[in-house]
């Protein structure tokens, strides 16, 4: 087998095996076929989405250039838990250049950037309500998250859900209104 670029050999996925695609999030292989295209014999990864109840196939020489990737380590979804419980940045920029920049954290298929959507978008009770837009961008990255956490940590989505939350709550500025977070937060969030 010759590498393909990105320095991986071609047939790096396995039949069964989950796998994320950053447009798309979580998915399991189903199978590996040949098809014929244009005369040409394509390898392909045939993808399914249960969630979405999406099939997708990838030709396995694109499979780089698309970002696929094998599901996180427990390291880097232990580093996107911790990203939760910072203290969210939000940019002072228009919602409409912050929501691009969400929407290609999502979509860019890395857990910690999805992470730091999550962390920067959420609101808890004692906050003011999201718009439409920033809602339906918090629920696209917190369902990508959650889905990977669940297939890394062998739970439910329900359950993954639960996990996300609990690190969400002990955020500096999800505690009680009238507890100032310590200045050397700022420093920490700093370097």
């Amino acid at each position: 087998m010759k590498p393909a670029k990105g320095g991986s050999t071609k047939a790096s996925f396995r039949a069964s095996e989950f796998i994320v695609y950053p447009a798309h999030g979580v998915g399991q292989i189903t199978a590996i076929e040949e098809q014929e295209v244009a005369g040409f014999k394509l390898e392909l990864y045939v993808i399914s989405f249960a969630k979405d109840k999406m099939t997708l196939k990838v030709p396995t020489p694109k499979v780089a250039s698309v970002g696929m990737r094998k599901l996180a380590e427990a390291d880097v979804v232990k580093k996107a838990l911790d990203t939760l419980t910072g203290r969210a940045r939000v940019k002072r920029t228009m919602w409409s250049r912050r929501a691009q920049e969400y929407e290609a954290k999502i979509n860019s298929g890395d857990l910690v950037s999805i992470a730091e959507v999550v962390r920067d978008l959420y609101r808890s009770e004692v906050q003011p309500e999201q718009s439409y837009s920033e809602r339906q961008l918090y629920e696209a990255a917190l369902d990508r998250m959650a889905r990977e956490i669940a297939v890394v940590q062998k739970l439910t989505d329900s359950e993954a859900l639960k996990v996300i939350e609990g690190q969400l709550q002990k955020s500096p500025r999800r505690t009680a209104k009238t507890e100032e977070p310590a200045d050397d937060a700022d420093v920490e969030e700093a370097a």
